[in-house]
């Protein structure tokens, strides 16, 4: 089941959305995105689409209740899920704004993380862009890596290890997450000796990797290798199959920002507009009745 909103459900405060100075609270960003959509008349299914129909026009959708939509154009926002390492208190003190988050670019700024020793897990470009990233607001950065040598590229590798904030905790996992209404020490294990150890903190950065949400578009679209939604040409979102396209987290893997997924959003509205009205002008057929019930 994906939530209407996506990650900003789960996240406290943004501060780098444009317009608002002050930041803004992410479940009140997307109620705000959502009163807006509706006063222009969207109408909302507050239901999981299962199956998609992508060989036939129109496109028929089904959901988890078996209501039957049939579009004439289709717009992929189901986004992309942050890989935890799923550990107790680690997804409480991230849902509540504890420290812990996955995400650096969006929280790395916030007052409580400034000054702060920060902990990354990860070992990949991600964790090295993160780390990096940090040492501009935390007093020092510790990488924390299940092997022994990073899986990033070269390049990123040599910035992070010659930092002069950064030091790495290497052959080490996190088995527990300290802290009550914020975090304040990790447990780790050496994955070598097995021996235990504490690391003072007052952050958690996770980086390792994210989940796009389409496995329910297996052979609808083309997806790329790790997961998500292929778009063949460069700056736009028609997917492979004509009058599909897609936004947002569910085909950008590089960028995974609430102000770029809004604007891949934006360029989507507009392509699927422009191709309707392609079809118009060519004279097609169009679905008449767009929900039907079984």
């Amino acid at each position: 089941t994906m939530i209407p909103g996506g990650q900003l459900m789960f996240t406290t405060e943004v501060e780098n959305y444009p317009g608002f100075k002050d930041g803004v609270m992410g479940p009140d960003l997307m109620m705000e995105m959502r009163e807006q959509a509706l006063g222009f008349g969207t109408r909302s299914i507050w239901e999981d689409v299962v199956d998609i129909d992508s060989g036939r026009y129109p496109f028929r959708l089904l959901s988890n209740t078996g209501t039957q939509v049939l579009a004439d154009s289709l717009i992929l926002a189901t986004g992309a899920n942050a890989k935890w390492l799923g550990l107790k208190n680690e997804e409480r003190l991230a849902q509540s704004g504890g420290g812990v988050s996955a995400c650096a670019v969006c929280d790395g700024a916030l007052p409580h993380f400034r000054g702060n020793v920060l902990a990354v897990v990860g070992g990949g470009d991600s964790a090295m862009e993160d780390s990096l990233y940090l040492t501009k607001f935390a007093e020092q950065v510790v990488i924390i890596h299940r092997r022994d040598e990073f899986r990033a590229s070269k390049i990123m590798s040599e910035r992070a290890l010659t930092h002069d904030k950064i030091r790495v905790e290497w052959n080490k996992v996190v088995t527990e997450v300290l802290g009550d209404e914020t975090i304040t020490a990790l447990r780790l294990e050496d994955t070598v000796s097995g021996e235990v150890s504490e690391l003072e903190v007052g952050g958690m950065f996770v980086a390792i990797g994210h989940t796009p949400n389409t496995g329910f578009l297996n052979g609808v679209v083309e997806l790329k290798d790790n997961g998500y939604v292929e778009t063949p040409m460069p700056w736009r979102t028609e997917t492979s199959v004509p009058g599909i396209f897609a936004a947002g987290d569910v085909m950008d893997d590089y960028f995974r920002q609430a102000v770029t997924a809004a604007g891949t959003g934006c360029m989507a509205a507009l392509e699927a507009e422009r191709w309707l009205a392609h079809r118009g002008a060519a004279g097609n057929e169009h679905s008449e009745e767009l929900v039907v019930r079984d």
